[in-house]
């Protein structure tokens, strides 16, 4: 009885100790590794994804420029030309209105080369101390120069800048003997200027003409020649007129040998005073300027 006294009181202990002992403190389970690994990826692609979204809109930038350009100037109109320039030839140029000799020197004493006409121009080189000839190329012969009056002449174009041309030596004049009368049968004739007339707005020559001749000349052929303008005026005519100014004529119908008397040349219908003219007469012994006709030819300046 005591022995099962002990042992029921053995068992009672047993059971009481566990009882009365504190509970052991509860551990946490240990987290599922799975679970974890896929939590971090969700994660993850979270954070990628809304990396990747556009801006919100209201997040956009405007850069606005901050100057802006203004031109410094402001165009114009283009002017208007109101007038046109014409330039002024380097080297001068001249033209006529009549047409004028040019010779081998400033002055009708000097001998003719060749003329500038109306419609020539020509390039001034030169001017002779006067001022009243310019030197100027031959307008017939290319290579050679020659002087031509500017009492006609028309220049455009700086003279002040010409050089001075010092003129060639004065020629000589020549002496030409008379005819030697003849008083053999045959005609013969011998013409002297003798003055200039003139009347109603035309001018006129005179000359003299003597029958130096045997024969009795009844008819003529003249011819006047300005050499300074190149005008010509001829006439034929039986007999031998003389016209005095405006007032009346005379005319005779023969010149007898020895015999002379003055004749009118042809009219020009300008003053030819100071021109170089060259006289023209061929007398006929008989009418309509037939027979043994002759010549004679002068020079003068009236």
């Amino acid at each position: 009885m005591a022995r099962s006294k002990q042992i029921l009181f053995f068992v009672l202990i047993m059971i009481l100790i566990p009882a009365c002992a504190a509970p052991p403190a509860t551990q946490p389970p240990a987290p599922d590794i799975d679970q974890l690994n896929t939590a971090i990826a969700q994660t993850a692609a979270a954070a990628i994804t809304q990396s990747m979204q556009p801006p919100s809109p209201t997040s956009v930038v405007s850069l606005t420029p901050s100057l802006t350009f203004t031109p410094s100037f402001t165009p114009t109109s283009s002017a208007t030309a109101t007038s046109t320039l014409t330039p002024t030839p380097e080297i001068p140029q001249i033209s006529v209105s009549v047409s004028t000799n040019c010779r081998n020197g400033p002055g009708k004493i000097y001998g003719y080369e060749s003329a500038l006409l109306v419609g020539q121009m020509a390039q001034v080189l030169a001017r002779d101390p006067t001022g009243n000839y310019w030197y100027i190329p031959n307008p017939d012969s290319p290579g050679d120069f020659c002087w031509v009056w500017g009492q006609y002449a028309t220049i455009v174009g700086n003279t002040l800048a010409l050089p001075i041309y010092t003129p060639p030596p004065t020629p000589s004049p020549t002496f030409t003997p008379l005819a030697t009368v003849s008083h053999t049968p045959g005609p013969g004739i011998r013409i002297v200027y003798a003055g200039m007339d003139t009347c109603s707005g035309k001018w006129w020559v005179e000359f003299k003409l003597y029958n130096t001749g045997g024969l009795t000349l009844r008819s003529l052929n003249v011819n006047v020649f300005d050499s300074d303008t190149h005008v010509s005026n001829s006439y034929l005519t039986d007999g031998f007129k003389n016209v005095n100014g405006c007032l009346a004529s005379t005319t005779k119908d023969a010149v007898l040998p020895e015999e002379s008397l003055v004749v009118s040349a042809p009219a020009f219908t300008y003053d030819p005073s100071g021109h170089e003219i060259e006289l023209t007469v061929i007398a006929c012994p008989k009418i309509g300027q037939s027979g043994a006709c002759i010549k004679r030819k002068i020079e003068f300046v009236p």
